[in-house]
């Protein structure tokens, strides 16, 4: 297989242009190069996709397949205007955030409702604009679907990504306290359901759709488990002997100012209830069947702690400071006697 990337330079994209490599596909990555380097033996052409003719230096260049992670709707159209009739089959890497819903567990790409696309003159949510996120990756899942075609289009909405060379302070947190070991402070219920994807696990996805020509709009995420599982297997895979996990109900964290998610002060996978529970519990029974699979949670957990040690520059700090959750710990095991 012929493979563009647009991008191909840092996790998702670099992940997918270092596994079509080891495959064997001819791959060629187009970025600006200014966020990461390209895989070694990948051809890297340089790009602006900023401007319209960004993708100049693949003209007149046909690829069976092309994956691209952009959240600009101008550089989606720009592909679009470039590309069409050159490429095979087109991956868009969109995100979860395209739906509105939040609070419905259950929902699926097929059938949810979607946010309105976000008008021509927002086109950068990183521009202090983060609630336009889903709205822009809206407006470029539909400039790629008109201008390629439906039924060559594989619209990959992902849920929260995680693996080696993820620079968020959310899955990372969570590998570098179990290291620490000690009392963890586990956030909500046990029973509270979580979700992720293995960054590899989505990369080899996204080649098997330009492979198979799969089509049409589907969940990239985990099927969601138990909070309890997640940290006892991540507690198994990487913490010392005698690590405990505490249970703190959530509506003692927003009283001692424990935030969600992400963040300074933040427990980072952790989000209110019930207004965040579709948030991470969507139903991708559909994208399983057409060929996602998930590793085990060990495999990710020792990958991502063998990348933070190796890189320590570019992992995110965030998240409780061990003095900050010891002290909400403290004052738990005194409300609760």
């Amino acid at each position: 297989m012929r493979l563009l990337v647009l991008g191909g330079t840092v996790f998702l994209g670099r992940a997918v242009a270092r596994l079509a490599q080891a495959a064997g596909h001819d791959v060629t990555c187009l970025a600006r190069g200014e966020s990461g380097g390209a895989i070694d033996g990948v051809r890297f052409v340089t790009g602006d996709r900023d401007r319209p003719d960004g993708l100049s230096a693949v003209d007149g260049e046909t690829f069976d397949a092309v994956v691209d992670v952009t959240i600009r709707p101008s550089h989606a159209r720009h592909a679009v205007a470039a590309l069409a009739g050159r490429v095979g089959h087109y991956s868009f890497v969109s995100t979860c955030n395209v739906y509105p819903d939040d609070a419905t567990p259950g929902q699926r790409a097929d059938t949810a409702k979607l946010h309105d696309p976000a008008p021509p003159e927002v086109d950068n949510p990183r521009d202090g604009q983060m609630d336009m996120y889903g709205p822009c990756k809206v407006a470029a899942e539909n400039a790629i679907r008109d201008g390629i075609g439906a039924d060559r289009v594989f619209l990959c909405r992902a849920g929260l990504i995680v693996g080696p060379e993820d620079r968020s302070d959310r899955f990372p947190y969570w590998v570098a306290r179990m290291r620490r070991g000690g009392e963890v402070l586990a956030p909500g219920s046990p029973d509270d359901l979580v979700s992720f994807v293995d960054v590899d696990d989505l990369a080899e996805w996204l080649l098997l759709a330009g492979t198979t020509g799969l089509a049409g709009a589907y969940d990239g995420a985990g099927l969601p488990m138990p909070r309890s599982r997640f940290l006892t297997e991540l507690r198994d895979a990487l913490a010392p002997d005698g690590t405990t996990l505490t249970w703190v109900d959530q509506e003692f964290l927003v009283e001692q100012d424990v935030r969600p998610w992400s963040g300074e002060r933040a427990l980072p996978l952790w989000l209110p209830l019930p207004e965040y529970a579709g948030f991470m519990t969507r139903d991708t029974a559909r994208s399983v069947d057409a060929g996602l699979t998930a590793r085990p949670i060990a495999d990710t957990a020792l990958r991502t702690a063998d990348w933070m040690q190796a890189f320590p520059q570019d992992v995110k700090a965030g998240g409780l400071v061990a003095d900050d959750e010891a002290s909400v710990l403290r004052e738990w095991h005194v409300r609760s006697v």
